[in-house]
């Protein structure tokens, strides 16, 4: 052709070259959108630098470690306010039912007492509740190694039971099946064990 000029050399070039020239072009014009794409602010233009994250402080826990903070470390019974408050009386009240009276109360008698309406009293209540907060660390083998439930006896268990079962204790009122400070009347199941339906009936 005229417009050709006279001295363009022959370049013996293989036809494979060319595919791979165009395979790199691609993948150049993939990283580059790629790296547009995370260069750029939430409402930046393309291209332009995220500016570094401002120092806040420590990142919120996840709920899984806000779940094991709550857990590991649960609030003492009488900062509580309803509903929380009944909430924790009634784990409080299964446990105390459950495991303490059936294991480790005998009989009341004048010199071991013991009230069955217990969550009446403050200071029971108060001390149970220390109780068995340090029952669920010190019965769990991965934080107390095998020596916690030993521990737990004698620092925790027995303590509690002595000041409670003592003739000057918040219990010294009471005989077996009566009363002589103001409870609700004994049929009445606490409020802890009360549902909506309960109070709506």
């Amino acid at each position: 052709m005229a417009d050709e000029p006279d001295d363009v050399p022959e370049l013996d070039v293989p036809v494979g070259m060319f595919e791979d020239i165009e395979d790199l072009k691609a993948q150049v014009a993939g990283l580059t959108a790629l790296v547009r794409t995370l260069t750029a602010g939430e409402t930046g233009e393309a291209g332009e630098p995220v500016p570094p994250p401002a120092d806040d402080g420590p990142a919120p826990a996840s709920d899984a470690e806000q779940d094991e903070e709550e857990w590991r470390y649960p609030p003492f019974i009488l900062l509580l306010e309803s509903p929380e408050y009944d909430d924790e009386l009634r784990a409080l009240i299964e446990w105390v039912e459950g495991v303490l009276v059936p294991g480790y109360l005998a009989e009341p008698s004048a010199d071991a007492r013991w009230c069955h309406l217990w969550f009446e009293h403050p200071v029971a209540v108060s001390r149970l509740h220390a109780c068995w907060l340090a029952w669920q660390e010190l019965t769990d083998p991965a934080t107390c190694g095998h020596t916690g439930p030993s521990t737990w006896h004698r620092d925790h268990l027995d303590p509690a039971v002595r000041e409670l079962r003592a003739s000057n204790g918040p219990f010294s009122g009471c005989v077996k099946g009566e009363h002589q400070i103001d409870h609700r009347m004994p049929g009445l199941v606490p409020s802890a064990w009360r549902t909506e339906g309960d109070l709506a009936s």
